[in-house]
């Protein structure tokens, strides 16, 4: 990423306090600027929650985080409710209402342990999420964070159900250091801590203007015709070759042929480019970890470097 790349200063502040996982800090990054949701599963102590406020912090945007559980009121998540009296002219009147926290007031908003919620303040969160919207009230709310443990059974923890995760279309794993094997990281995760102070203030790099202004500018990047295939393509290989359906994976019109899109887009944003290429459906990788079996995404790296491929292949020809 070049320097002079406004998105370069927050990329390199996550660099500066957390080693490696670096799919998680790209589909941050992409899911600020596109505005929509990001799913990160990952056991504990994977920086997750970290990264989600180092990035807000350094980006100046108000930042709410909740650890759900099983017992999650939605006043918890909202703000607190109220009762209010008011005269009328026919009587007295008694109403509700709300003073706004939490999701209603954050510009980012980390919802640790998700799947914990129960399913009905998860439907009513999930709504608000969708529709940026309270009571027909916008809410100021880029993008949400959703973190969960894995669905292994020592973390006690129930997937999501599909069409709720669904929402979230960025979906990323967030793995160990350690259990990865990874040594060099673990070496430079020792080194910088064993150096950096205990407390350390995230400067300001941005504002949200940034966002603002490069929101605007997405819809003016141009996705030329090649790169429609190389998506119309991926989707063929996903159903056709790998034989992927409704009971084994979560490949939804909207997410794959409406949502791709407006990452796709980010991508080259973020790269500083006002034409997509077919590099930027590298994007495609940040949202499909758990939309297609694990033995499907294992061979993602493969999957887009071959169709990236077959455009040049198509170039040297022409």
């Amino acid at each position: 990423m070049n320097p002079a790349n406004p998105f370069a200063s927050l990329r390199e502040e996550m660099d500066k306090h957390v080693v490696g996982h670096d799919e998680v800090k790209t589909a941050l990054l992409l899911g600020i600027i596109s505005r929509e949701h990001i799913y990160i599963e990952g056991p504990p102590g994977t920086a997750k929650t970290m990264l989600s406020e180092i990035v807000s912090k350094a980006a100046q945007l108000n930042f709410f985080f909740y650890q759900l559980h099983r017992d999650t009121r939605l006043s918890e998540l909202v703000g607190d409710l109220t009762i209010v009296k008011e005269d009328t002219e026919l009587g007295e009147r008694i109403k509700q209402d709300i003073i706004k926290g939490g999701i209603l007031t954050s510009e980012i908003c980390l919802l640790d342990d998700i799947s914990r919620a129960p399913g009905e303040s998860l439907n009513i969160l999930l709504r608000i999420l969708n529709e940026r919207k309270f009571f027909n009230e916008p809410i100021p709310l880029l993008t949400a964070i959703a973190t969960s443990n894995p669905t292994a059974d020592e973390y006690y923890n129930e997937p999501l159900d599909p069409a709720n995760l669904d929402r979230f279309i960025l979906q990323v794993k967030a793995l160990g250091i350690s259990y990865g094997r990874k040594w060099d990281e673990a070496r430079k995760v020792i080194e910088l801590y064993a150096e950096k102070p205990f407390e350390e203030k995230i400067p300001k790099r941005v504002s949200k203007k940034l966002f603002d202004k490069s929101y605007k500018k997405l819809e003016k990047i141009q996705i030329p015709p090649d790169v429609q295939e190389g998506l119309a393509r991926f989707t063929a290989i996903m159903i056709e070759d790998f034989g992927l359906n409704e009971t084994n994976s979560l490949i939804t019109d909207r997410t794959f042929f409406v949502k791709a899109l407006k990452l796709v887009r980010s991508h080259a944003l973020l790269n500083e480019r006002e034409v997509c290429s077919r590099e930027d459906l590298d994007v495609l990788r940040y949202m499909t970890a758990f939309r297609v079996p694990p033995d499907v995404y294992e061979q993602m790296d493969n999957i887009l470097r071959n169709i990236v491929q077959d455009k040049k292949k198509s170039q040297m020809t022409s």
